[in-house]
């Protein structure tokens, strides 16, 4: 049975960045809705036991068409907003250090340069979709951008994600309306470099 992360913080605790009413209908109404899907469709497909990482990375070994396309945009749904709520938070902000801030400079030669190269591809997402920090094992980082509720698991890419900017219009638009760069602009102040950093230490092993 594949569960939602318990949010760390009330509906209320992201504001002024997300207000409460788009956390609330963003955990409880979207979020809960690709969980649910996805544990019918994977109880159909015989694959409920799977790690999610796993299973979307195999999505070919559902042979069912049907159920390995709602596997992957109701997986990638859950996967993504699992991520997404646990890497956010009241006590976020800042700039990245430890690890994760020494690799990001390392990579994209200073944090502002990362923040300036992520949100472009986030602008730049057309449609719904995703902009993505990733890392492979041995901790080489890049940035992406995805479409729909893909990821760099299911797309095969061999890295995992790190932070995931949703830029599907529910995550924002009670509060933005149309401003998506006023969006991913203020996302950088609830993003919790901690929880980023602990992630990526456990990736690497």
């Amino acid at each position: 049975m594949f569960e939602q992360v318990k949010l760390a913080y009330d509906y209320a605790a992201l504001e002024p960045t997300i207000d409460a009413l788009t956390v609330e209908t963003h955990y409880a109404k979207h979020h809960a809705t690709y969980t649910n899907n996805l544990n019918s469709f994977a109880e159909k497909a015989g694959v409920l036991d799977r790690d999610i990482e796993d299973l979307l990375g195999d999505l070919d070994s559902i042979s069912d068409p049907a159920l390995r396309t709602a596997i992957r945009n109701n997986g990638g749904g859950f996967y993504n907003h699992n991520l997404y709520f646990s890497t956010i938070s009241p006590n976020g902000g800042g700039e990245a250090d430890g690890a994760i801030g020494e690799a990001i400079v390392k990579t994209f030669g200073s944090f502002n340069d990362f923040k300036d190269q992520i949100s472009a591809l986030a602008l730049g997402q057309f449609g719904s979709g995703w902009a993505w920090l990733e890392t492979t094992k041995d901790g080489a980082l890049s940035i992406s951008n995805s479409l729909n509720q893909d990821n760099p698991i299911s797309l095969g890419t061999g890295k995992k994600p790190l932070v995931a900017i949703d830029v599907w219009e529910h995550a924002y638009y009670l509060k933005y309306k149309n401003l998506r760069a006023d969006y991913v602009k203020a996302l950088f102040d609830i993003i919790d470099w901690k929880i980023v950093d602990e992630n990526y230490k456990k990736i690497m092993g």
